[in-house]
């Protein structure tokens, strides 16, 4: 079982992840405000001391507890360590703060705690203070505003006003957003300041959640000094031989999950070529910077961190390049390239332009057709790889970069993918758009419909053909020799939309009965695991054809390839008529064919 502490938007997208997996789980807010919905997981609100939480998660046998709460509940972080569980931080980007931070230097004023605030406060002693930093610090910065002019702003809630009444802050200098409301813009941010008519502002290091680039922003703007105020160190509170973990998003955090807890997801995610590819590279440019590091971070393409492991890396001796091998980390998903070996091969030139140059090493396709978004000649590593490796790239050095990469087996792997339908030869392709593979997902195959009939565009293609496998295919080729046939597995609504989307004239739909009867229906995906054989729908379809006696005529039938020896062809012919109807819903315009293919 699971306890996540949250209350914040992290805490929200952790209720997000674990309602994923289906499993029961506890979500512990200290108010009631905010609003999660939930279905497997059961709300939680209030304060609990140490004891009490160790008292609970005995009780209710919890295995890992999620923090996702504020940065700044120190208290609450505290009683967390004490539980002695394992524990999954989800931690917030601090974009605009730290050493290597965008932000100009000048103008934010970083201070380790609120005593280091007030004492800088207490020495520049601007004339009027804008605190943003919330409700619970007013009892913390009481000593600078009783004597200073300042002005706090809270959430527009009465136990906030009421708790701020306490501290015997005067009413009238309190200024309200509202509950729920989207955090203001820096521009937003700026009409305050200026309304206000403050000199300084203070914020904690609340992160991109909590709004803090829009308040860095607006105070620079304006030529305002902003104290930001860091966030509590979180891991002194545990021991060293704790088990404790960092994550920045979904991804990161179910990955945590399926490690700490197995089992509680039913099926494990694993990372795409690319982002393994992208870790070898780094790995091997570090190790040309003089470190052999065992695992590095690589930047998914939304922004979220994800370490990958090193298996080795090899520096040549006069330091003209170096070598880093990852192995596969994958899922549940049937992935032909799960657990093989990734190289990444980099040498670094004299100039430093910034240049990448991508080559093709043992095991990694060459692209030979138009339309895959890759150069004809070019080794097969997609876009969003090739963006990925040039951005770690980046990071470290502007050096132009040699980047070789190769799959041990690649070229006999290839074999078992779609690479020689869209003119990729000599192996597989590094792919991946997301980074993360999710488990028994239909990502890849979807994927390689879109890249096969963008292929078939760029060569020319007008028409375009569709069967679920090779024995449609060649049943289609027989009566149209000339026609490009993409497979479609079990995804008929995918591969139709696509090809509308990409302006197709005409497209031609081979289908077997069995996924006829399905498709007829209304089931534009026709997996056996989503949708089975209809015999009640069949026998209406039967009777609208005028068949005589459908009931008695499917009552033996088990095998939807036996509808051939038992029914009319007015039956097929009204089968075919509802899927092109329904087909016509996802290819609305141009020309359409529906055959069903006899067997």
């Amino acid at each position: 079982m699971i306890l996540i502490f949250g209350g914040t938007t992290e805490g929200r997208l952790a209720a997000e992840v674990c309602e994923q997996a289906g499993s029961p789980f506890y979500y512990s807010t200290l108010g009631e405000h905010q609003q999660v919905p939930l279905v497997h997981g059961t709300r939680l609100s209030g304060n609990l001391t140490a004891d009490g939480m160790r008292r609970f998660c005995h009780e209710h046998h919890i295995r890992l507890v999620v923090d996702a709460s504020h940065p700044f509940a120190e208290g609450l972080h505290r009683h967390i360590a004490q539980t002695g569980l394992p524990v999954v931080r989800v931690q917030r980007d601090r974009i605009g703060t730290g050493p290597t931070a965008a932000t100009p230097a000048h103008g934010v004023v970083r201070c380790t705690d609120f005593d280091d605030a007030l004492h800088r406060l207490e020495a520049a002693a601007p004339r009027c203070l804008l605190a943003l930093t919330g409700v619970n610090t007013i009892a913390r910065l009481k000593p600078y505003w009783q004597r200073h002019d300042t002005r706090f702003r809270i959430l527009h809630r009465a136990e906030s006003i009421a708790r701020a009444t306490a501290c015997g802050f005067p009413a009238q200098q309190l200024l309200f957003y509202a509950d729920g409301a989207a955090l203001p813009t820096a521009q937003q941010e700026q009409q305050l300041m200026q309304e206000v008519g403050c000199d300084a502002v203070i914020t904690k290091e609340s992160g991109t959640s909590g709004g803090l680039q829009a308040k860095v922003e607006a105070a620079l703007a304006l030529g305002l000094d902003i104290y930001v105020v860091a966030a509590p160190d979180y891991a002194w509170l545990f021991p060293p031989s704790a088990t404790l973990r960092f994550v920045t998003g979904r991804h990161t955090l179910r990955r945590a999950i399926e490690q700490l807890l197995p089992g509680f997801f039913p099926l494990r995610t694993g990372l795409t070529t690319g982002t393994c590819a992208t870790a070898a590279v780094k790995a091997a440019l570090l190790g040309l910077m003089g470190h052999d590091e065992k695992a590095v971070d690589v930047a998914l393409p939304d922004g979220e961190t994800v370490q990958v492991g090193i298996d080795a890396v090899r520096v040549q001796r006069d330091g003209a390049w170096a070598e880093a091998d990852v192995t596969k980390d994958f899922s549940d998903d049937p992935d032909v390239t799960r657990g093989c070996r990734i190289t990444a091969r980099v040498a670094l030139g004299s100039k430093h332009t910034g240049s990448v140059r991508f080559l093709q090493g043992e095991g990694v396709g060459r692209v030979t057709l138009p339309g895959l978004g890759i150069a004809v000649g070019e080794p097969a590593i997609n876009p969003v790889p090739r963006r990925m490796i040039t951005a770690e790239l980046h990071a470290l050095t502007r050096a132009d970069a040699d980047i070789t990469l190769a799959v041990e087996g690649g070229k006999a792997l290839a074999e078992r993918t779609f690479n020689n339908r869209v003119g990729v030869v000599d192996g597989i392709s590094i792919i991946g758009s997301s980074g993360i593979v999710s488990p028994l997902s239909n990502e890849a195959f979807i994927q390689s419909i879109s890249r096969e009939l963008e292929v078939a565009k760029a060569i020319g293609c007008t028409s375009i053909g569709f069967a679920s496998g090779k024995q449609g295919e060649t049943a289609l080729l027989a009566a149209e020799p000339l026609l490009h046939v993409v497979h479609y597995g079990n995804f008929i609504g995918q591969a139709l939309s696509s090809a509308h989307a990409l302006g197709f004239e005409r497209a031609v739909l081979g289908i077997m009965v069995g996924k006829a009867v399905k498709l007829a229906e209304g089931h534009l995906d026709t997996h056996s695991h989503k949708v089975q054989m209809n015999k009640d729908f069949l026998a209406s379809v039967a009777r609208s054809a005028g068949v005589a006696d459908a009931d008695a005529k499917l009552a033996g039938v088990v095998m939807a390839r036996e509808l051939w020896g038992v029914m009319p062809k007015a039956f097929f012919q009204a089968l075919q008529a509802r899927c092109y109807e329904h087909c016509r819903t996802v290819f609305p315009t141009g020309q359409l064919e529906v055959r069903i293919i006899e067997t």
